[in-house]
């Protein structure tokens, strides 16, 4: 195979498209500039490692929508969108991390050069890959443009999946199981942390004789012992020791799509505390489980999920969850709905989430989750089979 491809077919993208659009009426943008590559890829296919410079996907009133970004980075819009040759622009290279110029001068001119240079912009201004920058810049060369915050708009055009979609995350779900699977038989004391993490993505890479895997937006996570009181710490080159219990955070990866899936592994004998704070997290996952069907909200499933721990007497005060699927480092949730109390989010058929009841205290972590998948007439579907329980090895 000589040449990449769009991961949906040209129909699918035209639905997304008029999705956005309505979207964009609703909230009386005439013109979208798209930063997010999560929202760039839904849009239009392109995947590519070029994010680290400034690049856009804009939506226009009417046609196909125009990609912007460096010019190196082209023949990859070639080669992974639908989009015509016409449709993509790019910034002489030399605007490239130069304090003296910014790509957006050339955007701006794009769009004035399209006679939109005032009209109502919309812009994802609350994400990571929009700079203050690019607001400043954006407003000196469209002094006649109204510019309006548009962040997450495309993010929840993006939460009810396509059948292919679910595809995409079944995949991901069976390469995250290969994952766990290899973390049980390999983990052991004196075993090196950053050995049992080249274990992890070898596994979530190789995948299957069928399909191999992605790169996930985060990195394994995986501290041991006290460090695992710390929510988002990775690894090192110390071992393994017995006394000590590591979680893994991690995520199967196919074509950009998520499977997180987090399981705690012991070595040795647990502590008392940490039956405990299992018995309540695996209760209230089934709580929440059952209570994750369409028509019902997240704050709904929080409160069913919450409840069980406070009658177990065990103590949390994060999110036990948020919408997943498609995205780019550094984060792989979507941004949009949260499992938490009060969130009104009303859930769909076919809606995607990280639920995600982790329990650190001061002297340990335990974590276990699913990805789950929002189904008519049944707790919500859980899309890897891994068993919950807290891995014990002696």
């Amino acid at each position: 195979m000589t040449e990449t491809s769009p991961a949906f077919a040209a129909t699918e993208y035209a639905q997304r498209l008029a999705k956005v659009r309505r979207a964009m009426d609703a909230a009386a943008i005439d013109v979208l500039v798209v930063t997010d590559p999560s929202n760039m890829g839904w849009l239009t296919g392109y995947d590519g490692w070029s994010f680290y410079v400034h690049q856009a996907v804009i939506v226009l009133p009417e046609g196909e929508p125009l990609w912007f970004g460096r010019p190196q980075d082209q023949a990859g819009a070639r080669l992974t969108t639908f989009l015509d040759k016409g449709s993509m622009f790019s910034y002489p290279d030399h605007y490239v991390q130069n304090p003296d110029i910014h790509p957006y001068q050339v955007l701006a001119g794009v769009l004035r050069d399209k006679g939109h240079g005032a009209a109502r912009l919309g812009v994802e201004m609350d994400n990571y890959y929009f700079s203050a920058k690019c607001l400043e810049t954006l407003r000196a060369e469209l002094p006649d443009a109204k510019i309006g915050d548009a962040t997450a708009l495309v993010n929840w055009q993006r939460a009810v999946k396509s059948e292919a979609e679910l595809g995409y995350m079944r995949r991901a779900a069976r390469l995250v199981e290969i994952m766990h699977e290899r973390i049980r038989a390999v983990a052991e004391p004196g075993v090196r942390k950053c050995d049992l993490i080249a274990e992890i993505y070898d596994a979530g890479l190789r995948g299957t004789p069928e399909f191999g895997g992605d790169y996930a937006a985060i990195v394994p996570l995986t501290p041991s012992g006290k460090d695992a009181a710390a929510a988002h710490l990775t690894w090192d080159d110390r071992v393994l020791k017995t006394g000590e219990g590591t979680y893994f955070e991690i995520a199967g990866c196919y074509r950009r799509y998520h499977a997180p899936l987090s399981r705690t592994l012991y070595l040795g004998e647990p502590p008392a505390a940490m039956r405990k704070a299992q018995d309540a997290v695996l209760e209230g996952l089934a709580a929440g489980l059952a209570a994750a069907r369409p028509g019902n909200t997240c704050g709904q499933v929080a409160d069913a999920f919450f409840g069980v721990l406070r009658r177990h007497g065990v103590e949390k005060t994060s999110r036990a969850g948020y919408a997943v699927g498609i995205s780019y480092p550094p984060d792989w949730g979507e941004r949009t709905m949260s499992i938490r109390a009060g969130d009104p989010s009303v859930l769909e058929e076919n809606m995607t989430f990280h639920f995600m009841p982790a329990i650190w205290t001061d002297d340990w972590g335990f974590e276990t989750s699913e990805t789950i998948r929002i189904r008519a007439g049944a707790d919500a579907e859980c899309l890897a089979d891994v068993s919950r329980e807290l891995v014990i090895k002696r």
